[in-house]
């Protein structure tokens, strides 16, 4: 039984191609693909990988484990606490340098929040308050120049209202006008914090995007908050749907965290060799 599981890049693990023949074998892939997901948070290198692997094969083919998961289990929370803690710290301080850079550019403005706002193109229409409903695009990349999201790319604007966006969204957008665009970097406080939204926002990440303020549609209800890859923005998103966070984030599960089973599930019995 293989399983593909997110590694440190520091790990250097590498795994060949198999053959997914038909749509079973595809969907238990995405299995593992969403496996994967949930413990990028511990930033695992190639031998704890290992370790993971032996702990998921011993259960999944009824081995007696190694030790007991009521022990054990309750540590799992802290550890990756404590590993994206410290991943968060790494990405801060790597971002000093760009924000540093970032305020000096020509026409740039850093504000209290600790936003850095640089007009692009003056608008000539009204500016939208807190309480308004905007219809904007927008194109969102991290420091190394990734981009996460992109309304531009997907050639769909989005509309949200700025009551329900993080901080430096709800500043920045009132000091534009109709018409206008912007640059805007985002320090992780006024952003996503230390949490992120794994795996395409890591936490600690400064965030830049491109804004142009297309319309404000005063006295319009704020469209609903979806959730992942559905708009308006309301977290990070799938392909599809845009990905600026409500203020506070989208309340996902704790690092490390795997939903349970829905109500009235009974689990299957062990796999026997």
């Amino acid at each position: 039984v293989g399983f593909i599981f997110s590694c440190d890049s520091k790990g250097g693990s590498s795994s060949k191609p198999i053959d997914l023949k038909n749509d079973e074998q595809k969907t238990l892939y995405a299995v593992g693909l969403m496996l994967g997901q949930n413990l990028s948070v511990f930033h695992l290198t190639d031998s704890e990988l290992d370790i993971v692997k032996k702990g998921l094969t011993d259960h999944v083919l009824g081995v007696k484990p190694q030790l007991q998961l009521t022990e054990w289990g309750p540590k799992i929370g802290g550890l990756a606490r404590t590993r994206g803690q410290a991943r968060a710290e790494g990405e801060k301080n790597k971002a000093k340098p760009y924000l540093e850079k970032a305020e000096k550019e020509p026409g740039a403005e850093k504000t209290p929040s600790g936003l850095i706002y640089r007009s692009l193109t003056t608008g000539n229409g009204d500016s939208p308050t807190a309480n308004d409903v905007v219809k904007v695009h927008y194109h969102g990349t991290l420091t190394d120049g990734t981009v996460f999201d992109s309304s531009v790319d997907r050639k769909q604007p989005a509309e949200f209202g700025l009551h329900g966006v993080i901080q430096c969204w709800t500043e920045a957008l009132q000091k534009m006008k109709v018409g206008g665009k912007a640059r805007i970097v985002c320090p992780s406080a006024i952003a996503y914090g230390d949490q992120g939204r794994p795996p395409s926002i890591p936490g600690g990440a400064t965030l830049t995007f491109e804004i142009e303020l297309l319309e404000i549609k005063k006295g319009a209800p704020a469209p609903p908050m979806m959730g992942m890859g559905h708009g308006p923005p309301g977290g990070m998103h799938g392909p599809g749907g845009p990905a600026i966070p409500p203020r506070g984030g989208l309340h996902p599960s704790p690092p490390g965290h795997i939903p349970p089973p829905p109500p009235g599930h009974t689990p299957p019995p062990a796999h026997k060799k």
